[in-house]
């Protein structure tokens, strides 16, 4: 088992990646208290900057060699979408097609969060915990076998 020393190894990322985290939580506010048009678009668009530079981290699980049915896609997407309708809000009581964009974008995302609640189960399944690791490895996954446990501590 490696374990991940990114604090000692590489603190320019790790600073690089609060720094990031920070910034995006306030464009996210900045877009909720901004009125004009072009101000939404701006802090929406760095909000979604920010979530994909955080999201795109080495230490995050994506899955993406089957991204159709990935918890990792299936979030962003989702939040993306939650980005855009934050952003909409002041138009949705303008004008009826706003707001038909508005709940079409939630069902949407509704969709991908129950998405999100199948491919999480099954993420969390199927990585194993740091005490399963060692003996989930020595498994024959074509043979369906394992060597046995080792027998409890006496005491």
């Amino acid at each position: 088992m490696v374990v991940a020393q990114t604090w000692n190894q590489d603190p320019m990322r790790v600073g690089f990646v609060v720094t990031m985290f920070a910034l995006s939580i306030a464009s996210l506010v900045l877009l909720y208290l901004a009125r004009t048009k072009l101000w939404r678009a701006v802090f929406a668009t760095l909000t979604g900057m920010g979530l994909i530079l955080l999201g795109c981290q080495p230490e995050v699980f994506r899955r993406g060699f089957e991204w159709q049915v990935s918890h990792y896609y299936y979030g962003m997407t989702a939040a993306m979408l939650m980005i855009v309708a934050l952003a909409i809000v002041p138009e949705i009581y303008r004008s009826k097609t706003w707001r038909r964009v508005h709940i079409a974008l939630n069902v949407v995302a509704l969709l991908l969060f129950v998405g999100q609640g199948f491919t999480g189960a099954r993420d969390l399944l199927e990585i194993p915990l740091s005490w399963q690791e060692q003996h989930l490895y020595q498994c024959n996954f074509t043979d369906l076998t394992c060597p046995p446990p080792a027998p409890p501590p006496q005491s």
